[in-house]
């Protein structure tokens, strides 16, 4: 008799769980019933000009904070995000800190092994120097300094970067994360495996050369191969198989949920969410990117991100103050052609149109 009615409830429970399910939206559905911001309409209109005169790709989120709506333009493509994926580096660090497992007033050495070529000063200290963590900090999202980000994954450790980034974004949003010498050898590994093999200073070196042709002989010769032996005929090939991988890729609506959790005070307590907002809002690596769109009254906190053929601006956009102030995530991205100068001015433009089509009209 027992077993009976526990068979009944098992049956009940299984009828029972279709309509559970349908109870609650997925998070697909939950973005689907965002309600369209006015906007919309003119932004696309705005991005669809923009993209006809662009030789390449762009692609865009833009969120209201106060009423969760948004636009996406190829926001549910991967793309990769280059130097965004620092932020989540940045918060394990300040999430870290918060739980009182260490001070930004702490030292790391500076190995020879973290050297890696980018901006930054960090490049310019001697092996062995005792680095505070609060001067990586910095440097990584002011300056993107790629050997202060390494030192600081060293530090925290890759798979808890990880583990934050996934946490704070929905499933399947984010490919993974690696150190920034290891975007190299995955890349340069396109030409030939061997290049797994090579260190931050072999690609400090191999930056030097102004044109791909000179890097690819450079790459030839360090790594002792014949021009038959290479696997591809060109760094831009080379690249372009690095891109169709998932890694230090993802969603661009994926990484407004990231922004979005740290503006709202989820990713991070209250204390450490104003302070890591304030070293982005003094980010000097865009400063021809969607901040020169915007204006000067509006405030950016954002962080940059940049590689051949790929450049990226993305951060909480802020008009107004207190009750009045009016809060945006802009994620944007654009790929395909070379020239730098021409892709800062695409995103410009992005910050241009998010702001004349009303985004930050009350």
């Amino acid at each position: 008799m027992k077993g009976r009615w526990v068979t009944q409830g098992l049956l009940l429970l299984a009828m029972a769980l279709p309509s559970m399910a349908m109870a609650q939206p997925s998070w697909a559905e939950q973005v689907d019933a965002r309600p369209e911001p006015a906007w919309a309409e003119r932004l696309e209109a705005r991005l669809a000009l923009l993209e006809a005169g662009y030789a390449g790709e762009i692609g865009v989120h833009v969120r209201e904070l106060e009423s969760g709506s948004r636009l996406g333009w190829r926001d549910d493509e991967y793309w990769y995000l280059a130097s965004l994926v620092k932020l989540p580096v940045a918060i394990e660090l300040m999430a870290r800190v918060e739980a009182g497992e260490m001070s930004l007033e702490d030292r790391l050495t500076l190995q020879r092994s973290d050297y890696v070529d980018g901006a930054g000063s960090t490049n310019w200290a001697s092996p062995g120097s005792g680095l505070p963590l609060r001067r990586l900090l910095e440097s990584m999202m002011i300056v993107s300094d790629n050997t202060a980000s390494d030192m600081l994954i060293r530090h925290l450790g890759l798979e808890s970067v990880n583990y934050r980034a996934r946490h704070l974004t929905p499933p399947g949003g984010l490919g993974p994360i690696t150190t920034l010498v290891d975007v190299r050898r995955h890349a340069y590994a396109n030409v030939h495996p061997s290049a797994f093999a090579l260190g931050g200073m072999d690609f400090i070196e191999l930056r030097k050369r102004q044109s791909d042709a000179a890097r690819l002989a450079w790459l030839r010769q360090r790594l002792g191969l014949t021009p038959q032996q290479l696997q591809v005929p060109s760094i831009d090939q080379a690249f372009q198989l690095y891109y169709a991988t998932d890694l230090n890729a993802g969603r661009l609506d994926a990484f407004a949920d990231l922004l979005e959790a740290l503006a709202e005070g989820r990713a991070l307590g209250t204390q450490a969410t104003a302070e890591l907002l304030g070293i982005m809002a003094r980010t000097t690596s865009g400063e021809r990117r969607l901040k020169a769109g915007l204006g000067r009254d509006i405030r950016l906190a954002h962080k940059t991100g940049t590689q051949h053929r790929r450049v990226c601006d993305a951060g909480i956009a802020t008009q107004g103050y207190g009750d009045d102030a009016r809060r945006v995530v802009i994620v944007a991205c654009v790929r395909g052609e070379l020239d730098l100068a021409r892709n800062e001015q695409i995103l410009a433009a992005v910050g241009r149109a998010v702001r004349e089509a009303g985004a930050f009209e009350h």
